[in-house]
């Protein structure tokens, strides 16, 4: 009689362990290379930029970098056609922090704030176009005929009173006026001129 017996399939747990193991440790070396791979394009500086200098694409070149953050740096397509003005000191072939350029219309255009009497016309807002008005103050209490000083000013914001006692016959606004009129305006508000903004249109209605 012929006894025929069945072969066991043996398995050992240590194995099994030993097997995950080692696919984890090959998923994390994989991970950490890609990782280290991983690569940006960003904008360095073609040569040494010095603040004032007035660039575009053309005097920037693109680089590859592993950078933890991207949103500090120049990037490819960041450079508008008007070009950039250069803030801070950038060495020839450095990565261009966003910090270190700024808008070409700040070559132009000043922020100042000023305080208008009286309320402010309703269409008046963040974006408004106006001439801003002053009556100068003589040696009296009295003031002047006004005038215009500054033609096609734009209002950044209407900054709100954080004073316990707010006054609604004054309000602050912060302007976006042409530089060549900055002395104008700043000579206006330490004279304490009457100041008032006019919009240079009026909204459409239907």
């Amino acid at each position: 009689m012929t006894t025929t017996q069945r072969k066991r399939f043996w398995f050992d747990p240590r194995l099994a362990i030993g097997l995950v193991l080692i696919a984890a440790s090959v998923a994390g070396v994989f991970g950490i290379v890609s990782t280290a791979d991983a690569s940006t394009q960003v904008l360095a500086a073609r040569d040494d930029l010095a603040p004032g200098d007035r660039i575009d694409a053309g005097d920037l070149i693109e680089t590859s970098a592993r950078l933890a953050d991207t949103d500090l740096y120049l990037l490819p397509g960041d450079v508008p056609d008007a070009g950039l003005v250069v803030t801070t000191a950038v060495g020839e072939g450095e990565l261009v922090p966003l910090s270190a350029v700024g808008d070409t219309a700040g070559t132009r255009l000043a922020s100042v704030v000023v305080t208008i009497n009286g309320q402010l016309p309703g269409a008046v807002g963040p974006g408004t176009t106006v001439d801003l008005w002053a009556a100068r103050k003589d040696e009296s209490t009295s003031f002047g005929p006004p005038s215009v000083i500054v033609s096609g000013a734009t209002v950044v914001r209407v900054i709100e009173s954080e004073g316990l006692v707010t006054s609604g016959d004054v309000t602050t606004l912060e302007l976006l006026v042409p530089r060549v009129k900055v002395a104008r305006v700043l000579e206006a508000v330490a004279n304490v001129d009457a100041l008032s903004v006019i919009p240079t249109s009026l909204p459409l209605s239907r």
